[in-house]
């Protein structure tokens, strides 16, 4: 059954672009850095050009990941697409790992950015108190309403435009530009295949939000016609941006500097434009950073609810509970809570790679589910199909396996324990998974 069919179909290319531009560009490009030129070992030729690769990689998941959105309109998107092509565990485990681990590890990555800029203001010393704060205050601003989280996420999108279009513009006409760019590619003694999968993991957290193509679907006027358009059209416009802010920022510090730096499109901004200038770059950075947090806690809550209303987590009744403001207050405050805790790590590559390395492996299943259901259901009606099939979803495909092998075998000890961590999250799910249907089948027949 479709159940967009109550959705106006009033999108054009235009704002199906602008839409999947508002929802990937966040945090990523504005600290990134750091990690990139850390595992290029201060070089940037790589750093930059993985930028490309990553964009390119990105563009080929999400229209492999668009034709199953299509085709499985759902409410809760991946949850529901691999439940429907796999089987139901499946999906749960889906939903699963996004509650407990990709989610909270987005909005506490987020919030520990939020919390680096702001110790330009009040110190470091004061950095984890601040990224728990604003997961708090993100908790209560979500539950008084879907209207007041909708609202700050349209305020905070156009926000963040601001420090991207300073930087690059200024970085350009104030900087430098004696710093190397291109060359060299890796440091000495480093293996470029491994150095490319950690970059890409990486990057891909700056690309995070494509999943959302799905979601909008329902709301073109001609998604086989337009959706691919948007999608290209949009992620090769997100791809664009970073290349070139990236440039703007080695075109001011060198990449060997921007390594050492937790924060460096501040520290970009304090040499273009002073401490002043700079500060309010860091401040239009916060701003933007809040609303991809304010997003992730949105979205991630949505998913925990769903899952509880059909009954599959543990204590689903209390999960699937609605306050007065009609929202999921409860699932609201077990995926921020699980977030905070996460924040006191303080470290934001860290809970970025655990962020990617927990979804890739379900994406990677839903790229391989586009060629599953042309063979299970090659007579079904298909408004969109992915273009140059199956090339561009074996694109997808592979991008996926070689992320997710580099970061089990190759990427380093930390690698490896993120990636077992979150395999092992996801195997205690299946008698998780079990004990409850079983639980809420036997209450079931006892009424």
């Amino acid at each position: 059954m479709n159940e967009n069919k109550g959705l106006k179909k009033n999108l054009g290319v235009a704002t199906a672009m602008a839409t999947v531009v508002g929802c990937v560009i966040g945090s990523g490009v504005f600290f990134k850095p750091q990690a990139i030129y850390t595992v290029t070992g201060g070089a940037p030729g790589l750093g930059i050009l993985a930028w490309v690769i990553t964009g390119l990689a990105s563009i080929a998941a999400a229209l492999t990941f668009a034709e199953v959105a299509i085709m499985i309109p759902k409410t809760g998107g991946m949850v529901a697409y691999l439940e429907e092509i796999y089987s139901p565990i499946v999906g749960f485990l889906a939903g699963w790992i996004q509650t407990l681990v990709f989610y909270p590890a987005m909005i506490s990555a987020l919030a520990v950015a939020f919390a680096q800029q702001a110790a330009l203001f009040v110190g470091e010393s004061f950095m984890i108190p601040i990224a728990v704060g604003v997961i708090i205050l993100i908790i209560f601003l979500n539950s008084l309403g879907s209207s007041v989280g909708g609202g700050v996420q349209v305020i905070f999108t156009v926000c963040k435009l601001i420090p991207l279009f300073l930087l690059m513009v200024f970085g350009f006409l104030k900087g430098g530009g004696g710093n190397a760019i291109f060359t060299p590619m890796v440091g000495e003694g480093l293996n470029p295949a491994v150095v490319l999968g950690q970059l890409m993991v990486a990057i891909l957290f700056a690309f995070e939000g494509w999943t959302n193509v799905g979601a909008i679907a329902g709301e073109m006027k001609k998604p086989g016609r337009d959706l691919p358009i948007a999608i290209v059209g949009g992620v090769s416009v997100i791809m664009a941006v970073y290349f070139v802010i990236n440039i703007a920022y080695l075109w001011v510090l060198p990449a060997d500097q921007l390594a050492s730096l937790s924060a460096p499109a501040s520290a970009v901004a304090l040499e273009l434009f002073g401490e002043m200038g700079g500060k309010l770059v860091a401040v239009g950075i916060m701003i933007s950073v809040f609303g991809a947090c304010n997003g992730f806690v949105l979205s991630g809550s949505r998913v925990a609810y769903s899952l509880a209303t059909t009954k599959s987590l543990p204590f689903s009744d209390t999960l699937a509970v609605l306050n007065k403001a009609q929202v999921p207050v409860n699932s609201i405050i077990l995926v921020g809570g699980i977030g905070c805790i996460y924040a006191v790590s303080g470290r934001f590559n860290l809970l970025t790679d655990l962020a990617v390395i927990s979804s890739w492996m379900f994406y990677t299943l839903t790229f391989i589910g586009v060629m599953k259901l042309r063979r299970d259901w090659p007579d079904a009606v298909r408004t969109y199909k992915v273009p140059l099939y199956p090339v561009v979803p074996i694109i997808a495909i592979v991008s996926g396996i070689y992320v997710i092998i580099n970061q089990i075998f190759l990427a380093g000890i930390q690698s490896t324990l993120l990636s077992a961590g979150s395999i092992l999250v996801t195997l205690i799910g299946i008698p998780v998974y079990r004990n409850v249907r079983k639980r809420a089948v036997l209450q079931e027949k006892k009424r």
